[in-house]
Order: C-alpha cells, then sequence, then structure tokens
C-alpha cells in the first residue's frame, strides 16, 4: 500500500519535534539557578542522540525527497518506527558501557 505525504503530514512532524527539541533545550538551560553549572555525566549517550537527532531529519529528507518522492511507502514507514527501538537499545547498551567494554577485547 502506498500513502502520499500531504503539506501537513512530514512538515508537521518536522516542525513539531525541532520546536520540542529547541523548547526542551531552553527549558534545561533556563532552569539551572544563576551561578550554578551542570554537566552531562555520559557523553557516549548524549553523542549517540545527538547523532540520531539529526540522522532523523536526514532520514525523512531522503525519504520523501530522494527515494519516493512525496510518497510514504509501508517499507519506510516500517524502517523509520524500528529505528526507535534501535536509538533505545543502543543507548542502553552505550550507558552500561558495552562499547567500551567491545573495544578493549578487540584492541588487546
Amino acid at each position: 500500500e502506498v500513502f502520499f505525504s500531504g503539506s501537513l503530514g512530514p512538515s508537521t512532524i518536522v516542525g513539531s519535534a525541532a520546536f520540542n527539541l529547541l523548547i526542551i533545550s531552553a527549558v534545561c538551560v533556563m532552569s539551572i539557578p544563576p551561578g550554578e553549572v551542570r554537566f552531562i555525566k555520559s557523553l557516549g549517550v548524549f553523542y549517540l542522540t545527538s547523532f540520531f537527532s539529526v540522522f532523523a531529519y536526514l532520514w525523512l529528507l531522503i525519504i520523501l525527497q530522494a527515494w519516493t518522492p512525496n510518497v510514504v511507502t509501508v517499507e519506510e514507514a516500517s524502517i523509520t518506527f524500528l529505528f526507535c527501538p534501535v536509538l533505545v537499545v543502543l543507548a542502553y547498551l552505550v550507558d552500561k558501557g558495552w562499547h567500551t567494554k567491545m573495544l578493549s577485547r578487540i584492541v588487546s
């Protein structure tokens, strides 16, 4: 089955995601009391989620402009849906230090 992207479909999703990203970031920064500093403890998870955030926009651009312009196929939707559990599992593994354990095994 083929679904056509209307004028509000992908644009609404991208606009909403960008708005949420900027507003959540702004609220987090503004909620820190003056004179205090916060640090990100797990940079690996931060880098992973940052990569996926940028990749999500690129992925939408690829599937809506390059592969099947203005059409969303079931395959594209399924792949897009599967990126969420992939992100969750990878973030969990990075948080638990799995990537460093694997690298130390490869190096030694």
